[in-house]
């Protein structure tokens, strides 16, 4: 097969791959908001949420290197069709809880670390199949529908969700989150059917296989630098993931909630959209302090109104520049690591990175009640001066990673090779 047909062979490979992950995203999103409420409405307090969130979140942050060894070791694309059918499990059991009556928060709290559990498989071995399939003048396009597709849980899964508690319940929605498992194993299956395996290297202990991942990224200064940022990145962005949902329903209802949440994510739709077509040809480090400077101030003003409206557009100016960022990270980050090291690079770097939302997820919850509790103007207010303060920080960093200069130095490291990864089939 000639290298032009198998570059467009192995894009469309992505693309389905792509979409089932987007279907994925969908169902996820309505399960994350459905469940979101639901805890809210029993505990009234923004520590109840954020623990969900944390749960839902650590033990997928902990299993992501020895994951991403995985990746490495066996078959990527069978790893992802475990990874999505049995993170399903978690889902169930949350289900089963409810149907025989009002699941208690400790159930809930148990199936969602269930499903993070299961779900640490797919993140490596999904970002290390983007690799293998595409070249990297790819890579920049690719990533913009990732985002896209990261950004559904945001634009669609809320309204959706909001639609169907109007007329039913939570028990619904997880059912639907449920099916959505089987379409991504498919889509993964037939992926998985057109690439050759990759052949079997020399056995190595696991711990040196971490290891090696390990030097990867620690021995190139202006990598690990730009994984060291990103995490204090996400620390700020974690706030404003929690604390979006209480400061919005401390005034408003979970319909209301849900068209706020579809109009701020449309904004990495546009943006995801236009970079899906065109992507980011040059000037990384720039586009992601810009990308980061932007979302800083969208979040900053998100928590100042308490006005429908304002919080919509800021919202919506917080996900636009997201894809930017993302796009100009995943770039910097994927073209400085050798392709037979993806899955254990990725690894780590996913668990570095997300270290910053561990801190949010455990603190933010906590310091919007006492900030409430000390202003007097309860949970809504709290979270509303934390996401403030979370987002002038958030600018702050973007502009200090423009004057970085060791991380200038990525945009002129390309150690991953042309062709799509290890061998393919004919």
């Amino acid at each position: 097969m000639k290298v032009n047909d198998r570059s467009k062979s192995n894009y469309r490979k992505f693309m389905l791959l792509w979409a089932g992950e987007l279907i994925s995203s969908i169902g996820g999103g309505l399960t994350s908001f459905g469940l979101g409420i639901y805890i809210f409405q029993q505990t009234g307090n923004a520590s109840g949420m954020a623990l969900m969130t944390l749960l839902a979140f650590l033990p997928g942050l902990l299993l992501k290197v020895p994951a991403g060894v995985l990746a490495d070791r066996y078959d990527r694309r069978l790893l992802m069709m475990i990874g999505d059918g049995c993170s399903g499990m978690g889902v169930l059991f949350i289900l089963l809880c409810m149907m025989s009556g009002e699941a208690e928060l400790w159930q809930i709290y148990l199936g969602v670390i269930i499903s993070s559990v299961f779900s640490a498989l797919l993140e490596p071995a999904f970002t290390a199949t983007i690799t293998d399939l595409l070249t990297k003048e790819q890579f920049s396009k690719a990533n913009g529908l990732v985002s896209m597709a990261g950004s559904a849980r945001y634009l669609f899964s809320p309204i959706l969700a909001g639609f169907i508690l109007a007329f039913s319940d939570i028990k619904v929605i997880l059912i639907i989150d449920i099916c959505t498992f089987f379409v991504t194993i498919i889509s993964a299956a037939v992926v998985r059917k057109g690439i050759a395996v990759k052949p079997a290297a020399e056995r190595k202990t696991f711990l040196r296989s971490m290891k090696e991942g390990w030097d990867v990224i620690a021995k190139k200064k202006g990598l690990f630098l730009l994984i060291l940022i990103s995490s204090a990145v996400t620390m700020f962005m974690g706030v404003f993931q929690v604390l979006g949902e209480p400061f919005v329903l401390s005034f408003a209802d979970s319909k209301t909630l849900g068209i706020i949440e579809t109009i701020a994510a449309s904004g990495m739709l546009f943006t995801g959209v236009i970079l899906g077509i065109r992507g980011i040809r040059k000037n990384f480090v720039k586009m992601l302090s810009i990308g980061l400077f932007i979302s800083g101030i969208g979040m900053t003003f998100f928590g100042v109104f308490n006005n429908s409206g304002l919080i919509a557009f800021f919202g919506f100016v917080f996900f636009a520049a997201l894809p930017i960022a993302n796009n100009s990270l995943d770039y910097l980050a994927r073209t400085n690591i050798p392709e037979e090291f993806q899955g254990r690079a990725w690894g780590f770097i996913g668990f570095i990175t997300q270290l910053g939302y561990v801190i949010a997820y455990s603190l933010s919850g906590i310091i919007a009640d006492a900030v409430g509790s000390i202003t007097g103007g309860g949970v809504g207010r709290g979270a509303a001066i934390t996401i403030t303060v979370s987002g002038a920080g958030l600018a702050l960093i973007a502009i200090v990673i423009s004057r970085v200069r060791a991380l200038y130095g990525l945009e002129k490291q390309e150690t991953v090779t042309e062709s799509s990864g290890y061998g393919f089939a004919k």
